[in-house]
């Protein structure tokens, strides 16, 4: 006959229980509580939230196709986004973003740029003097007529908006 060992619980047996299950929830516990803390003082936030106004594109001159387009992009989000590209069905070719660059001499060149910050609780005014878009015209392009553009962000998504043909110089559309 066999002697069967019944498994008895010993002290030392359960000290060795509760403190290898006390390990990880205590790790729970002050993960759990400084969340909480930092999501009930209001540092949680909310994503980004972009929109894209004051879109306006220049009327190129003479024989050039290539021109510029400007936004206005509005982050009233806790969350920062970038602006990564930009594309339209109405401008022929690709569109690129850029960044007007001064050398020593006086004279302005554009830099192509990767992406574009747009900061939490921040705007972007896009311009002639920072950053833009560089599009290829289409054909037929008249002054007031309004161009669609998706301007599509890390976080946000694709944004579509519109922007009205201008004449160089102006600062708003009809």
């Amino acid at each position: 006959m066999t002697e069967r060992h019944l498994w008895r619980p010993t002290r030392r047996r359960l000290t060795d229980t509760l403190l290898a299950a006390l390990a990880p929830v205590a790790a729970c516990s002050v993960a759990l509580g400084g969340l909480t803390t930092w999501t009930a003082s209001g540092n949680a936030g909310s994503p980004a939230r972009i929109e894209a106004t004051a879109g306006r594109v220049f009327l190129p001159f003479g024989d050039v196709r290539d021109t510029a387009a400007f936004f206005r992009i509005a982050n009233s989000g806790d969350g920062d986004d970038r602006l990564l590209k930009v594309t339209s069905s109405a401008a022929g070719g690709a569109a690129t973003l850029s960044r007007h660059r001064m050398t020593g001499s006086g004279a302005a060149y554009a830099q192509t740029v990767d992406s574009v910050a747009v900061p939490a609780g921040d705007s972007l005014a896009m311009s002639p003097h920072s950053v833009d878009v560089t599009v290829r015209a289409g054909a037929g392009w008249r002054e007031g007529d309004l161009v669609p553009f998706t301007l599509h962000f890390e976080r946000s998504g694709p944004v579509r908006t519109l922007a009205v043909v201008v004449r160089p110089g102006t600062t708003e559309g009809r």
